[in-house]
């Protein structure tokens, strides 16, 4: 699996707000005014829009996510985009101990605020920065109310993590969450799809309605549980990827079709003659990487099949295939 660059943040906490501002973040962000609604999508107190945040202000629906966890008392819990702590609140009544990674830091400070003088103080730890670069501890749940332009990479963060988590329950814009979900031969089917589903075992829960954030975002959003397969496939991802690459790029085209491409022959010769380098195996001079490709495809049965339409079986016997004959992807 692909691993991001990790930085550790130790950037102080400090709100950066006025006094009269403070107080009214205070009385907005709490359990007690979690469901007062926003007649506007600009928020006024935090830079919502900068990074690309929605508050989930619907108390209902917070306490559903934190359930479907099935929080253990001994659990650790690493939370992506705590916003002003509605998820937080309620996942520290549960675990041993809360990781919260958060962009802004005036809302890391909220809540910092929020748990201020409580018990729970000492079981919450912050990291100010962000969650694509950040140095992560060791977690048993993931919870977050993802940020969408960083959905991908923290699935995918998640899934490399080592040691594997049990479990994740993730909220994304309701269109990516049902590509995660998708069978082969659906309209939504994607090399996104099966990459997530060689690794993991995914479950759409519920859907959420855009006026349940604060300010609203224009999409509506879903959320799905994650279980990471552990052990995971002995598959590098980089190959699997690579294949999928090629295979989905023409998703409605024959498989044959993808490999015609321009650019792909040129890439797979070019891995072909490094393997062979590697294993001392001679090249013969009437060698033709294209009769190599076309006589797996064909021998597999796949030249005339459609990417919308092949399981991650059918891909990784493909895969298998290529690698018998020193083809690969990465």
């Amino acid at each position: 699996m692909p691993r991001a660059t990790s930085e550790r943040f130790s950037r102080t906490h400090q709100p950066s707000i006025k006094s009269a501002a403070r107080g009214q973040s205070s009385s907005r962000n709490h359990d007690n005014a979690e469901s007062s609604s926003s007649s506007g999508v600009h928020n006024p107190i935090f830079n919502t829009e900068k990074f690309g945040q929605h508050i989930l202000k619907n108390p209902q629906i917070a306490q559903t996510i934190v359930d479907k966890a099935n929080l253990r008392p001994t659990d650790k819990v690493l939370e992506v985009g705590p916003g002003t702590g509605n998820l937080t609140v309620r996942i520290l009544e549960k675990a041993k101990h809360v990781t919260a990674v958060e962009m802004d830091p005036r809302m890391a400070a909220e809540v910092t605020k929020r748990v201020q003088g409580k018990p729970e103080q000492r079981k919450l730890d912050i990291i100010v920065g962000d969650f694509v670069k950040a140095e992560l501890p060791y977690f048993d749940v993931c919870i977050s109310n993802t940020p969408y332009q960083i959905s991908s990479p923290l699935v995918f963060r998640i899934l490399s993590h080592r040691p594997l988590p049990r479990v994740a329950i993730l909220m994304f814009q309701r269109e990516f969450a049902q590509r995660l979900v998708a069978r082969p031969g659906t309209d939504l089917w994607s090399r996104l799809s099966a990459n997530v589903q060689l690794y993991s075992k995914v479950d759409m829960i519920m859907n959420v309605g855009k006026n349940n954030f604060r300010p609203p975002p224009k999409v509506e959003s879903s959320v799905v549980r994650i279980a990471p397969l552990d052990p995971p496939p002995p598959i590098k991802f980089e190959e699997f990827d690579g294949l999928g690459r090629i295979v989905f790029s023409r998703r409605n085209k024959t498989v044959h079709a993808s490999f015609t491409a321009k650019g792909v022959m040129e890439m797979l010769e070019k891995n072909w003659r490094t393997w062979c380098s590697l294993q001392n195996k001679m090249i013969t001079d009437d060698a033709n990487i294209k009769e190599i490709v076309a006589n797996v495809l064909n021998s597999t049965g796949y030249s005339d099949q459609r990417a919308a339409k092949m399981t991650v079986d059918d891909l990784l016997k493909l895969l298998a295939a290529f690698h018998d004959e020193g083809i690969h992807f990465a």
